[in-house]
C-alpha cells in the first residue's frame, strides 16, 4: 500500500506499483468513442501511462497539456492519459483543449486497470478513483520507469519520465 497526501492529508493506494523491469500487467480500457484498447495494442512502441483521479482538476490537465507537448517531439512513442472519467468528458476536454498526441483512455467500467497496476485509492476523499502515477514502458512492454507522486495535487516528475524514454 501507497502511502500518498492529499494537502497534507495521508491517503492510501490499494498496493504498491509493479517493479522496474517487470513485466507491464495487461489492461482493457475504453477509448473516447467507447471501443476498448488493450496494453497488446501499443505493442513496439514505447509507451507512458500518465494516469491521474480526473481531468476536471488542474493539476491533471495540466499533466495532460504538458505529455501532449512533449510528446510531439518523440518517435514511436504513445502517451496513454488514463482516469475514472466518461469518455465523453475525456474527448470534451481533448477538444476543447487542442490535444492531439495524447490519447484518452478511461477505467471507469470496471476499475481493472487501477486494481492491475495497485493505483486505486482504498481510502479519503478519492476513494477508488486512480492516484497520480506515470509508469513508461519500453517497446517488450517491460516497465522501465514508475513514479508515485505522493502529494496527489503536485505535478508528476515529467523530466525524469522522459529521461527513461530516451534509456528505454
Amino acid at each position: 500500500m501507497a502511502k500518498i497526501t492529499l494537502k497534507g492529508n495521508e491517503i492510501h493506494t490499494i498496493g504498491s506499483l509493479p517493479s522496474t523491469g517487470a513485466k507491464a500487467p495487461d489492461f482493457e480500457l475504453t477509448k473516447t468513442d467507447l471501443s476498448k484498447a488493450s496494453l497488446s495494442d501499443y505493442s513496439g512502441k514505447r509507451t507512458v501511462l500518465n494516469v491521474f483521479p480526473s481531468i476536471d482538476t488542474g493539476t491533471c490537465a495540466q499533466s495532460v497539456r504538458k505529455f501532449n507537448e512533449e510528446v510531439a517531439k518523440l518517435d514511436n512513442t504513445k502517451v496513454l492519459c488514463i482516469s475514472k472519467d466518461l469518455p465523453f468528458a475525456q474527448a470534451r476536454f481533448c477538444g476543447a483543449e487542442g490535444i492531439e498526441n495524447v490519447e484518452m483512455l478511461s477505467d471507469f467500467r470496471n476499475g481493472n486497470f487501477g486494481r492491475a497496476y495497485n493505483l486505486e485509492f482504498s481510502d479519503g476523499p478519492l476513494q477508488s478513483l486512480l492516484s497520480r502515477v506515470v509508469v513508461v514502458i519500453n517497446e517488450n512492454q517491460e516497465i522501465v520507469y514508475t513514479e508515485q507522486v505522493p502529494e496527489i495535487v503536485d505535478e508528476p516528475d515529467y523530466k525524469a519520465a522522459l529521461e527513461a524514454l530516451t534509456n528505454a
